[in-house]
């Protein structure tokens, strides 16, 4: 530990450009693994030759992705909880965050499993397949939610592991998940013939063993240190304190899924090749997320274990160096991107429409790397925290700020107009959050004193 002082017995801690990037870096590239889960699904079930099993693939995935990125909670909860109890060395509180979201994790599993057949019939509904395609839907969503209280646990392991600053552990998880996931999808799905069902077993094996390796791992880190009693982890205090923590993030999770889906819908209106523009164009934003999200977790572990330990020095450097290297790797991103962009539209489709339209609205995509850079850091920094009602209740007002951009720019731009707009609302979701930084750290650490 990189103990600079110690107060009133918490650790006080020197913020680094190393610190920052020994938790940075790992999540980046666990989390730029998971692309390669989609792309390795869709080549084992394509090389079937059959258009029915991808379609239902495909279907199935979102509607699986669509559900438990709902529960995403459980993991930003978690981490910024345990990075508190982290830096006012309180092992004890430690443990008895990760059993009450481990708790919470696998109740949540339980109940989707038990739930998913009306999932299902839902999901089947609302996207309309039918036949062979649904057919194929039903068999992978079925088997991907056996997984369920094993992702969920995951969600909560990684959640506690990143609170304590341990991106080496997360990184190690997330490549056993998704390379456990990738081989057997493969083994499975291409090598005995079982297709989509294969994908399916895949993820299913991988989540488990994710689960088991990193409940292990918690486990053993606890040696020593007494179990919370049941009243400690049933404290009405606590469980009103994650209860309130986790309904807004999901509130925020739900309001940034609406964005992106009414910018799909809309975009449906400009027809069907500037529809496949604008999703191509959307990797683009997916992969700056992805090395943005690893910032934004050194971002929550430090502003939230300098929370824990009282100690404002650590807060004000955390933030400031997760702002500095969040938008220098921003701007290489984006002209990495303007540079190279049209020969990775080139790969991404064969189209030649597709790819001269993309190319026109290439900028826009370009550059959210630049202009969504607060707002994910900024995301960081209210969950480390602890500040969800501000991340909720401005996430709600950059949301309405998107449907006036909407409103106004779409009519007079078309296209143009609706990539401006979501520029726009990156942009207000970072600013917006970043003006209550100071009040917030001022009374957050003189309440602490």
């Amino acid at each position: 530990m990189d103990h600079a002082a110690t107060r009133e017995g918490r650790p006080a801690f020197e913020v680094t450009h190393r610190l920052v990037l020994s938790i940075a870096l790992p999540m980046t590239l666990a989390f730029m693994t998971t692309p390669l889960l989609g792309l390795t699904g869709t080549a084992v079930v394509g090389r079937l030759g059959q258009a029915a099993p991808l379609a239902g693939l495909a279907i199935g995935a979102v509607l699986f992705d669509l559900i438990f990125a709902s529960f995403n909670f459980l993991r930003s909860s978690t981490t910024g909880l345990t990075a508190q109890a982290y830096g006012r060395n309180d092992l004890h509180e430690q443990q008895a965050v990760f059993w009450r979201a481990m708790i919470s994790a696998l109740a949540c599993g339980a109940a989707l499993l038990v739930l998913s057949p009306v999932l299902l019939w839902f999901g089947l509904k609302l996207m309309g397949p039918e036949g062979g395609v649904a057919e194929a839907t039903g068999t992978y969503f079925s088997i991907r939610m056996l997984a369920g209280p094993a992702a969920l646990a995951n969600y909560a392991i990684l959640g506690f592991v990143l609170g304590r600053g341990r991106g080496s552990t997360g990184l190690l998880l997330q490549t056993l998940i998704n390379g456990l996931n990738l081989v057997f999808a493969i083994a499975l799905g291409l090598g005995l013939g079982w297709g989509v069902a294969g994908v399916a077993w895949g993820s299913m094996i991988g989540e488990t063993a994710g689960a088991i390796v990193g409940l292990i791992i918690v486990i053993r880190g606890f040696a020593g240190t007494a179990l919370p009693s049941r009243s400690e982890l049933l404290s009405r205090g606590r469980l009103a304190e994650l209860f309130a923590l986790n309904r807004d993030i999901l509130i925020r999770t739900f309001v940034l899924l609406a964005a992106f889906t009414l910018m799909t819908r809309i975009g449906a209106y400009f027809g069907a090749v500037t529809l496949a523009a604008n999703a191509v164009l959307m990797n683009f934003v997916l992969i700056s997320a992805f090395y943005l999200d690893g910032l934004a977790n050194a971002a929550e572990q430090i502003t939230g274990r300098a929370i824990g330990a009282g100690y404002r020095p650590a807060f004000d450097r955390g933030v400031k160096l997760t702002i500095l290297w969040s938008f220098s790797l921003a701007t290489i991103a984006t002209i990495f991107f303007l540079g190279l962009g049209p020969r990775i539209i080139a790969v991404l489709t064969t189209s030649e429409d597709v790819r001269a339209v993309a190319g026109t609205y290439l900028p826009f995509a370009a550059v959210t790397g630049l202009t969504g850079a607060l707002a994910y850091l900024m995301d960081g920094v209210f969950i480390g925290a602890t500040w969800s009602s501000d991340m909720r209740n401005r996430m709600l007002l950059a949301f309405a700020g998107y449907l006036l951009a909407l409103a106004v720019f779409v009519p007079l731009l078309g296209n143009a107009g609706l990539w401006l707009a979501l520029n726009g609302f990156l942009l207000f979701r970072g600013v917006f959050l970043m003006l209550l930084v100071k009040p917030r750290a001022d009374q957050t650490f003189r309440s602490a004193q």
